[in-house]
């Protein structure tokens, strides 16, 4: 018994010392945004505590750069992601999760497997059928908001959580709502989209997070610098301001903050959540 109490603290102090590792990079980018001009952002050992303590970066980046503009087409792009993801995903994982139809296993693994394809694999002809389709800010705003969206609108993953969360639910349920005189409809929309709340609370997360922080499309995508979302434009901070690391820094920062707000509204959910999303035999 004594054994198994030393064995868990030092569990404790080596996971303890991987989340201190972990989190080092960030803690050090919220004190470079807090440090002003007279201060060494580059000393070796890092100085985590400023010395010359300033909020005039975050200042100065919002005021240098349209940094409300960015953050809106981020938040349309990532509402509207989050919104299809979840629309589509349980309109796909109900029917393979409570149907029997010819081919149902191959379709469910056919979707498996494009899990292991990287969207830099694809992306060459989906930018192809952006641009024949007119889906770019050059035709108008809303096409270009279209576009940003449209490739992420359903993913795998997401499919596969929602599948793994409706066969969590008796299917008891669903046979007394339609003894009930309940549509097919009305069950999925009534009785168990209801139940899988935290499962879709989930997918909203990794969903938000991975396109709020999406660069790589939006940057070959966007050419007008009125339609970059916040990545986009916080990089553009290393051309306009490439010797202040302060000002890059404090954009970083701010543009993490949605996500942390957005994770902990819906973290109640998360726990539960990720357990009904858990593959059942």
């Amino acid at each position: 018994m004594k054994n198994l109490r030393f064995k868990n603290i030092y569990i404790h102090i080596i996971l303890i010392a991987v989340s201190l590792i972990s989190v080092f990079p960030f803690i050090w980018l919220i004190s470079t945004s807090l440090k002003g001009p007279a201060e060494n952002i580059f000393a070796y050992p890092p100085a985590i505590i400023p010395e010359d303590f300033t909020w005039a970066n975050y200042i100065g980046v919002w005021h240098k750069v349209d940094f409300i503009g960015y953050f809106i087409n981020s938040m349309i792009v990532a509402g509207g992601t989050v919104l299809l993801n979840l629309i589509l995903s349980a309109m796909a994982g109900y029917p393979l999760a409570r149907m029997e139809f010819k081919g149902k296993k191959i379709a469910f693994f056919s979707i498996l497997a494009t899990i292991m394809i990287p969207f830099q694999a694809i992306m060459l002809p989906v930018y192809l059928i952006t641009l024949k389709l007119h889906l770019v800010d050059t035709v108008n705003n809303f096409a270009g908001f279209v576009g940003l969206i449209m490739p992420f609108a359903v993913s795998a993953f997401g499919i596969f959580l929602m599948r793994q969360a409706f066969l969590g639910i008796p299917r008891e349920m669903e046979e007394a709502a339609i003894v009930d005189g309940c549509s097919v409809w009305q069950v999925f929309t009534k009785v168990l989209l209801p139940m899988v709340k935290p499962s879709l609370a989930v997918l909203a997360i990794f969903t938000f997070i991975g396109s709020w922080g999406e660069f790589l499309w939006p940057s070959i995508v966007l050419t007008k610098e009125s339609m970059y979302t916040l990545p986009v434009g916080v990089n553009n901070l290393q051309g306009m301001f490439s010797s202040n690391w302060r000002f890059i820094a404090a954009g970083s920062i701010l543009a993490t903050i949605p996500i942390v707000i957005f994770f902990l509204a819906m973290q109640r959910y998360f726990i539960s959540g990720e357990n009904e999303g858990a593959v059942k035999g």
